[in-house]
């Protein structure tokens, strides 16, 4: 079968095509026939080595948590699947293998894919609405009436914290440029702000809020000018490096680190079947276009949410 991997760390040089053997599934897993995986950004951190020691993971790396497709077999002790079932599903940050024509991963993952979209565009899916609910839901817990600042809110994960928070009742301030504006207008955000001026502080863009979302990558000292836009017992979640919390004022601080969970997988499929949910995909490319998509992402140039579509 074609895979793309990789048997260095490095720049997105070291990716390339092989064909490798279909991999068998174990107990317990499943092989997945693969119609669409996704680029995200710390797809390009793992290939350049800096979370290595974090993240430990052997070489050759087939990159790609996400993985939309159909079951192609099943291995010993599973049950509730069957062959032919369309399925999403995020890999763990240490094992990977969406980039192939076939993958395999454990059952326990694999949630029914959405009804209401392509089996393709439901790849954009796994990793960026796991990351948006942690956030949204599990640790900032946003409820009815709060005032939610969402920075970098145009982007995938941002894009769904949104939706998420608005859905729960939330009173959204989305943070980002003007050209996303209009769509996060549409998904019910009731004001949209342009690049914070940290400098300038909360109240110009109608804080404090009970709720900040980050994932904008800032430098540390600006991290800490967040801290103010938060309203006494408020909370921040962010996905881009620490902000710090302020115990005076009970302000609390929260990291991202996303991980699988099939259960909270097939409740986001559930919001978009229900019309709750809006995926933001900017391009689709053919699997041997994803060493230009890491470097396109790479240099600042990936237009937003890639699918890479396997053939």
């Amino acid at each position: 079968m074609k895979a793309i991997r990789y048997h260095e760390f490095g720049s997105t040089e070291v990716l390339r095509q092989e064909e490798v053997e279909r991999p068998v599934p174990g107990a317990g897993q499943v092989l997945v026939k693969v119609a669409a995986t996704s680029f995200n950004p710390v797809d390009d951190h793992i290939r350049l080595g800096v979370l290595a020691e974090m993240i430990p993971t052997p070489l050759p790396i087939t990159p790609g948590l996400d993985v939309a497709g159909t079951i192609a077999g099943l291995g010993d002790g599973v049950s509730g699947l069957q062959v032919g079932d369309p399925i999403i599903a995020m890999l763990p940050l240490d094992q990977h293998g969406g980039a192939a024509e076939y993958a395999v991963l454990a059952a326990d993952l694999v949630a029914a894919a959405p009804r209401s979209i392509t089996l393709i565009d439901a790849a954009a899916l796994p990793l960026t609405g796991l990351a948006a609910r942690q956030a949204a839901v599990e640790l900032a817990g946003i409820q009815a009436g709060q005032t939610v600042l969402v920075n970098g809110a145009g982007g995938a994960v941002g894009s769904i914290v949104v939706q998420l928070a608005v859905e729960a009742g939330a009173k959204v301030t989305a943070v980002d440029g003007p050209e996303h504006a209009t769509r996060l207008t549409g998904y019910g955000a009731e004001k949209v702000v342009g690049p914070l001026d940290l400098d300038a502080g909360p109240t110009a863009v109608g804080g404090p809020f009970d709720v900040l979302v980050n994932h904008v990558r800032l430098a540390p000292e600006d991290l800490e000018k967040l801290t103010p836009y938060l309203a006494d017992g408020g909370i921040i979640v962010s996905s881009a490096g620490p902000v710090p919390a302020d115990e005076a004022r009970s302000v609390r601080t929260a990291g991202v680190w996303v991980r699988p969970d099939a259960a909270h997988l097939a409740d986001l499929v559930s919001r978009i079947d229900k019309g709750l949910l809006k995926l933001h995909i900017a391009d689709r490319r053919p699997l041997e276009q994803l060493p230009t998509v890491h470097h396109n992402a790479s240099t600042g140039k990936l237009p937003g949410k890639t699918v890479i579509v396997v053939p």
